[in-house]
């Protein structure tokens, strides 16, 4: 789980901090806001056509092997952002970290259905996310520092460098299979899918029934292509709205959209905790994901609506941070259900859902840069974001975590899975409690000593 955090914190920063140093690499390069809004675009393309396709490798060949070449392709690519040249050059390396970064999420998510409880699948995809809003967070400020000391050239090599570190110590570390790893124990590998072992069928990769799992799936992407449509557009976008909306230099843009940015990562933080308790309280599905899905949906659309009606940069900023909180509470529901829906092909159903996402990354930055260019307005883009949220709070009532997939012809290969009112569900809820109140009776009693 750290290194995955470790992942998403700087996969995140790769891919965000080109909208920091956005301002000197326009003045640089001399770039318009358009031709911006195509170079941030740019991640985009690849990240959509290899969701499905990277995460169906990493069901067949496994995480460790997948993130490891993904890992190299993305630290490559931002160590030869620091040395482009041209609009053209700048456009292919962000495309080239867009297929680094492509399959890295839904070949996680193939990590973590195997070394998760059933009953935990909330809270590790929410703390996961968390340390990518971490990310978000620290990467105004600290590219703006690197720009400020090494040049807006020198940050990406910087960058690209911490990354290599990271694939190389996850290459050396994981292990796809649990009950492989030297340092895993019995108590940590019984609550786990098949026990942490290799299925019965000696681990061969199942056939992907992409038809029914396209069925069930599509629902899915559609909601997460609302909320992807908010989250790129504040990712790449929001250091510009404080840099030219409210006229603040790079630093003070920097700082506000780090602030922002760090609710986030309460957000995701806590998405996760509600949907798993809910989950272990209720044994209902639809309550512990869906609805609290459209809740905060709604939240977050409530929450942005004061930027429409006010100049007040103090209540902007607290509106925005409100905003984006509430939008992250969806991550940890939304991320478990190809988790419920799929367990076999958790990295296949993970892709199908995160191509929405994708497809708002490419779309959403595309429409806020033409919008500036033709009207000026700031604030203009955001009304579409509005809708969105709307749409997805109305949209949420038609995923259904709670059917078990080999209903539609599929098979979830054996692996568990939680199911509303199942007594699985409540054994492997108080399995994980008990094991957890055995390591804060440990805490407490070495933390007295």
């Amino acid at each position: 789980m750290s290194l995955l955090c470790l992942m998403y914190l700087i996969t995140y920063v790769d891919r965000v901090n080109i909208a920091t140093a956005a301002g000197e690499i326009k003045r640089e390069l001399a770039l318009t806001n358009t031709q911006l809004a195509f170079v941030l675009s740019a991640f985009g393309y690849p990240y959509v056509v290899f969701q499905i396709f990277g995460g169906w490798v990493g069901d067949r060949v496994g995480p460790r092997r997948t993130l490891f070449v993904c890992g190299l392709i993305w630290a490559s690519a931002t160590i030869l952002t620091g040395f482009v040249g041209s609009l053209a050059a700048l456009f292919l390396v962000r495309v080239m970290i867009g297929v680094g970064e492509g399959a890295t999420f839904p070949v996680a998510t193939r990590a973590m259905q195997a070394w998760t409880a059933p009953s935990r699948r909330g809270f590790a995809q929410g703390l996961t996310h968390a340390f990518a809003r971490l990310g978000n967070a620290l990467t105004p400020p600290l590219v703006a520092s690197l720009v400020a000391i090494v040049t807006w050239r020198g940050s990406f090599v910087i960058l690209g460098c911490v990354s290599l570190v990271w694939v190389m110590t996850w290459a050396w570390y994981f292990r796809d299979v649990p009950s492989e790893h030297p340092s895993i124990t019995p108590i940590e590998l019984e609550p786990l899918p098949h026990g942490g072992r290799r299925p019965g069928d000696s681990g061969r990769p199942a056939p992907v029934p992409w038809r029914q799992l396209a069925g069930r799936m599509w629902p899915v992407s559609v909601v997460y292509f609302c909320y992807g449509w908010t989250l790129w557009m504040y990712l790449n976008w929001l250091p510009s709205y404080f840099l030219h909306e409210h006229k603040l230099q790079l630093a003070r843009s920097a700082l506000f959209s780090s602030a922002v940015f760090a609710a986030g990562v309460g957000g995701d933080y806590l998405g996760g905790v509600l949907s798993d308790a809910i989950v272990r309280r209720t044994g209902d599905l639809r309550i512990a994901r869906c609805r609290l899905v459209r809740l905060a949906f709604l939240a977050s659309l409530l929450s942005v609506l004061p930027i429409f009606v006010t100049h007040d940069l103090t209540i902007i900023v607290i509106s925005l941070a409100a905003a984006f909180f509430f939008a992250e509470i969806v991550i940890g529901p939304m991320w478990a259900i190809p988790m419920d829906i799929a367990p076999r092909y958790s990295g296949t159903a993970s892709g199908f859902m995160n191509t929405g996402s994708a497809l708002a990354a490419v779309l959403s930055p595309l429409a806020f840069g033409f919008i500036i260019d033709a009207t000026g307005n700031w604030n203009l883009p955001f009304i579409g974001s509005v809708g969105l949220l709307l749409a997805g709070a109305l949209l949420a009532s038609t995923m259904h975590p709670e059917r078990p997939f080999e209903a539609d012809g599929g098979s979830d290969g054996g692996q568990t899975s939680v199911r509303p009112g199942s007594q699985l569900g409540r054994t492997s809820a108080r399995h994980v409690n008990s094991i957890g109140r055995a390591k804060n009776n440990r805490f407490r009693t070495s933390f007295e000593v």
